[in-house]
């Protein structure tokens, strides 16, 4: 991969070098969990432009071994001087439950899904499904090279191939349970599929986001997870009224400027 300063290193670009860093067996380990942290965060997002408060949004969905990994990166990239401070001291994972009795498991729960966001979903398994077959003949391929040993070829093939297929059953879990947002459904405040314009009181800044289901969610497009600490705060909150957001950077205070409705 080209070198380049650590302003212009995108998330994937780190990502990559923090992954070729590792020992085998640990950059095994941590992958997935790397690669659904950098697509979250916007696969060409500069890291430059990371946030206390993106850090603290992501981790609300974390579990600790979950929570190793990206704070692992997260360091890396602040000693490679990626990022101005070290953004992995912003991770809040909670501490998880103790082991319950066994429950029967709720099936298809409805997500609440923007028509938008549906049909993104639709055109992204579309493409997905696609590739199939040629992710599957570059597997067959790497795996006709006998030393496997030291078969860098095949194991990116593989991880390609179980990226692939995961990604395709999430989306596929997804549409199976989503349930289009509509208007006549809507009760009084901001819901899921409303776009919302806020005023940072402490630095006067506007800020516009369009709240969303967490698999929606996009910050590079200002589409944030209504499971967040900011999308938490908003449901249900109406023009006028001023958020406060606690989070481990300090507590970040906004006015609601604006709300425009979801129309689909």
């Amino acid at each position: 991969m080209k070198s380049s300063s650590g302003p212009d290193y995108t998330v994937t670009e780190a990502s990559a070098d923090f992954s070729a860093s590792l020992p085998s067996q640990e950059r095994e380990r941590v992958q997935g969990e790397l690669h659904k942290f950098t697509r979250w965060l916007g696969l060409h997002r500069k890291t430059n432009a990371l946030s206390p408060l993106d850090i603290a949004s992501y981790s609300e969905q974390l579990t600790p071994p979950e929570a190793k990994a990206i704070k692992a990166f997260l360091t890396y990239v602040h000693k490679r001087e990626f990022t101005a401070a070290n953004l992995a001291n912003h991770l809040r994972v909670k501490k998880a439950p103790r082991k319950a009795a066994p429950t029967q498991p709720q099936e298809n729960t409805p997500i609440q899904m923007t028509q938008r966001g549906y049909g993104k979903l639709e055109t992204e398994l579309a493409t997905l499904r696609s590739q199939r077959s040629n992710v599957t003949e570059e597997v067959r391929r790497a795996a006709a090279d006998k030393d496997f040993r030291e078969n860098a070829p095949l194991e990116a093939a593989r991880e390609r191939k179980s990226h692939l297929e995961g990604r395709i059953q999430e989306i596929e879990s997804t549409l199976k349970s989503a349930v289009i947002v509509k208007q006549s459904q809507r009760a009084a405040g901001i819901k899921i599929g409303d776009t919302v314009t806020l005023c940072d009181l402490n630095s006067g800044r506007q800020l516009t986001y369009i709240l969303v289901d967490t698999r929606e969610a996009n910050p590079t497009e200002g589409r944030i997870s209504s499971s967040s600490p900011i999308g938490r705060t908003l449901i249900q909150k109406e023009r006028g009224q001023t958020i406060e957001i606690a989070a481990p950077a300090g507590t970040f205070r906004y006015r609601i400027e604006g709300v425009q409705h979801e129309t689909s």
